[in-house]
């Protein structure tokens, strides 16, 4: 299943990309959910082209399948609003009540009322939902989600178009999402998805992983997610690097061969640094238990060629011979092997520093004790 994998993060990766002037943004993190639903077959994993959550309508009556759907987002309760301090009040007869009852069925009516105004075909809302305001979108037609999450919130803005309302009085016709092609509420096992799919310029998506257990699929997930992070590297920086420990090789070659117009003892620092970079080349062939010796050796020969022509050899994991990275394929983003190195280099320099505060207490104690 691994070229499916690649494929699925590639598609996902390429729905989020957003591109504002010469800034590019790329939020795998918040725009882009893996839904894990255990059984089915790995074949059956897809990007989906709009966003699902795992919610059914509040109301058994609603539509469960709605085609180009106006969408309505809200970030209040449609519920009436509880006094936050202690009230008392005193009722002298049957009336009072009555009129205190009609004075918060009022308040929800004129609320459904507001947002009935703009004939959306689906409210999705983040707080709680009365029986009443239930009632008053059944008669509309309108379909009611409560208590999604705020993430699920700001994907559904960002696939159907809609913004997100605070108070149902500020609602405006910009407001209405209309990018969503097909609403339908589907039963996936035991349990109730609502999908919004089909959207014209979905900005986020979900990805629906089906497999035989849950252990199965977290392991999946896991290798998704570096996956997402390689292809959004690239997005970023399509700069490609040959794999396989040519890279370091080649580094390394170059660097010790520089060491002969060094002077003095500047050129063992070179030397260390060539050696150094030779690990990662190393311990692949220790990895697939290869000679590694005989291995390093005829790769070394491979990068002194005349005019770079050896420069993308490398390790081949799998037989443990040396090859051509690019007839196998084989890249590694410029972006993290430049990151590599300067952390490297960071390192290093950090020991050096530790190594001489402590060699230097050390000195002034001995010091101390001589006198």
């Amino acid at each position: 299943w691994g070229p499916q994998m690649v494929d699925i993060a590639i598609k996902a990766v390429k729905k989020i990309i957003l591109k504002r002037g010469e800034y590019t943004e790329v939020d795998i993190k918040r725009y882009i959910r893996i839904e894990k639903i255990p059984g089915g077959d790995l074949n059956d994993c897809i990007v989906l082209d709009g966003v699902m959550f795992n919610k059914d309508v509040t109301h058994s009556k609603m539509r469960r399948r709605i085609v180009n759907p106006r969408v309505l987002l809200l970030d209040c309760p449609l519920e009436y609003k509880k006094g936050e301090s202690q009230t008392n009040v005193e009722i002298m007869n049957e009336e009072d009540f009555n009129s205190l009852l009609r004075q918060e069925e009022e308040y929800i009516e004129n609320m459904c009322a507001s947002i009935v105004a703009f004939k959306p075909d689906i409210v999705i809302t983040e707080k709680g939902v009365s029986d009443l305001a239930q009632h008053y979108f059944l008669k509309a037609g309108i379909t009611a989600f409560r208590r999604i999450r705020k993430t699920d919130n700001n994907r559904i803005a960002r696939a159907t178009g809609a913004t997100v309302v605070n108070r149902p009085d500020e609602i405006q016709e910009s407001d209405i999402g209309t990018g969503c092609g097909l609403f339908e509420v589907r039963k996936i096992g035991d349990e109730y998805f609502s999908f919004l799919e089909e959207c014209t310029d979905a900005k986020a998506c979900t990805i629906l992983l089906r497999g035989g257990s849950k252990d199965v699929l977290n392991e999946i997930e896991r290798n998704l997610q570096d996956a997402m992070q390689v292809v959004r590297n690239v997005v970023f920086d399509p700069r490609m690097l040959p794999g396989g420990g040519a890279t370091e090789m080649a580094i390394s070659v170059a660097i010790l061969k520089s060491m002969d117009e060094v002077e003095g003892i500047s050129k063992w620092s070179y030397a260390a640094i060539g050696n150094a970079l030779e690990v990662i080349p190393r311990t692949l062939a220790q990895n697939c238990g290869a000679s590694v010796i005989r291995l390093l050796t005829d790769l070394r020969t491979k990068h002194t060629l005349p005019n770079f022509g050896g420069s993308t050899w490398g390790v081949n994991g799998t037989t443990g011979e040396i090859a051509d990275m690019k007839n196998l394929s084989i890249w590694e983003p410029y972006c993290v092997k430049t990151q590599t190195l300067k952390t490297a280099i960071e390192s290093a320099c950090m020991i050096l520093r530790i190594d001489d505060v402590v060699s230097g207490t050390r000195k002034k104690k001995a010091e101390g004790q001589n006198a």
